[in-house]
């Protein structure tokens, strides 16, 4: 076995994954596609039993680079020919009209890509919606949220799992480098697509990968995307920790009406370490569905503020408006969250 594989095997060992149907996400690009190469490969090589779950591939065409992402649909299409394995093709229309500089296009793209993978999997009762993200795109995600500001759960970088609506979306490869991704490409002798989009340096995430690490790297640390990693280790361990403090301090100090303002008893918050108490904010705030985006460290730092002067007889009455039309109030009965 090809040690590619025996790594993807220890990090997701198949008894997790060989009796139920997984959706492989593959763009042609060579991460994509060595994760398929490597997850069909380890299927064949089961030794009891065949399996009982499926293996499948999705492809979205965005019609965003002409003839060349009609060749890597193409290219996609024969390779899943050539491995047994059934391809959905989905076909979307998104404009470079959407955003001139190609930030909004990326973060639409990605959406409908989502979009387009939950319907596919959860058509063909798919479990695992598995994406070949690698070491490399954690690196640079986490130097990413850096430079444009973030929290400590920015730090973490992505996830190895998360929840696609009734789904498990999973990255296998984010513990692995590309160097390692294409050397087993190399030893297979396959082939794979380049998106040349990829070179756009209208993309943030394009300038980080081939400007901003390279110079950090020959600069000032050789090692620099081992660090980053180390970092979002550090981050992940830290926010676990948090996340087993935030559930029962959370339970005692909130109550909330149905379709009611939220309410937090904050007098039980004031003798708790400020971090913890801007995430669990930033927790309420996501239960409630509340629009995250524009919520930076200063209004994060600000509801905090108010949760530690109210919550007792002598707290003065206090108002604010959070991006979103989300509005605190702050006073003796502690803290009320509410959408304007």
């Amino acid at each position: 076995m090809h040690p590619f594989e025996e790594g993807l095997a220890r990090a997701w060992p198949q008894r997790q994954w060989r009796d139920v149907t997984v959706l492989v996400a593959v763009s042609g690009g060579p991460d994509s596609v060595a994760l398929l190469c490597a997850m069909a490969a380890l299927r064949r090589r089961t030794e009891s039993s065949p399996p009982i779950g499926k293996l499948l591939a999705a492809h979205l065409n965005h019609h965003l680079r002409g003839d060349d992402a009609t060749a890597d649909e193409q290219f996609v299409v024969a390779l899943c020919r050539q491995l047994g394995i059934a391809c959905e093709v989905g076909h979307a229309s998104l404009s470079e009209e959407i955003a001139p500089s190609g930030a909004g296009l990326e973060t639409a793209a990605r959406r409908v890509r989502y979009d387009f993978l939950e319907e596919v999997a959860g058509r063909h009762g798919a479990r695992y919606v598995a994406l070949a993200h690698t070491a490399d795109d954690q690196a640079e995600t986490i130097l990413h949220r850096i430079v444009r500001g973030t929290g400590l759960g920015g730090l973490r970088g992505m996830t190895r799992a998360r929840p696609l609506g009734h789904l498990t979306l999973i990255r296998p490869l984010l513990g692995v480098r590309r160097t390692d991704v294409l050397g087993y490409l190399a030893d297979r002798r396959q082939s794979y697509r380049i998106d040349a989009s990829n070179a756009d340096r209208r993309f943030t995430r394009n300038r980080i990968r081939h400007d901003l690490l390279p110079q950090l790297a020959r600069d000032y640390n050789p090692n620099v995307a081992e660090a980053l990693l180390r970092l979002g280790v550090m981050a992940e361990d830290v926010r676990l920790w948090m996340d087993r403090q935030i559930g029962p301090l959370l339970a005692e100090c909130r109550s909330e009406e149905k379709d009611g303002p939220v309410r937090l008893e904050t007098q039980r918050l004031h003798s708790e370490p400020v971090a913890l108490v801007r995430e669990l904010l930033v927790t309420v705030w996501q239960e409630q569905g509340w629009p995250m985006q524009q919520m930076g460290f200063e209004q994060w730092r600000l509801m905090a503020e108010m949760v530690f002067m109210s919550g007792n007889p002598a707290s003065p009455h206090r108002k604010h408006t959070f991006p979103g039309g989300i509005v605190a109030e702050a006073g003796p009965q502690g803290l009320i969250l509410h959408a304007s």
